[in-house]
């Protein structure tokens, strides 16, 4: 009776630690400069605008999953990154010199040399008036950092 308990306690201790550790574990994504191209929709606009192109080069490492465009006078913070599998999801929160606002929601999945990814945002300027556009993604590692 007391292995059965004691097979019992260990048995539930692996699974916890295999759940904790899977948790934890990093998308199958290879460090190094990422390639990232994709567009920009304006929603909710009067009229219908054409797509804007996203296009730019990035460092990406295990520590900095996000890909994320520099934008002079603009500050941009995480707020909250989760990883599950091979998708990294994040909030993040710009403001700019103009003391405009821009929420954003993300994901990433990565896939070793590859991503897609979408980012959903909500601009508010200075005298309130809301802009909202959805960012799709895909990028492609083309070498090392350097």
């Amino acid at each position: 009776m007391k292995k059965r308990i004691l097979t019992g306690l260990v048995l539930l201790a692996s699974v916890m630690l295999l759940l904790n550790a899977a948790a934890y574990a990093e998308p199958n994504m290879k460090e190094g400069t990422w390639e990232v191209k994709g567009e920009m929709k304006l929603e909710g606009m009067p009229f219908p605008m054409p797509p804007f192109p996203v296009n730019y080069s990035q460092c990406l490492t295990k520590k900095d999953l996000v890909p994320q465009q520099k934008e002079k006078n603009k500050d941009c913070k995480t707020i909250n990154q989760k990883i599950a599998g091979n998708t990294v999801t994040w909030t993040a929160k710009c403001t700019d010199k103009n003391g405009a606002i821009t929420d954003q929601k993300g994901s990433i999945t990565y896939k070793g040399n590859s991503f897609e990814s979408k980012i959903r945002s909500v601009t508010t300027d200075a005298h309130g008036a809301k802009t909202e556009s959805l960012i799709t993604m895909a990028g492609k590692r083309t070498g090392d950092c350097k």
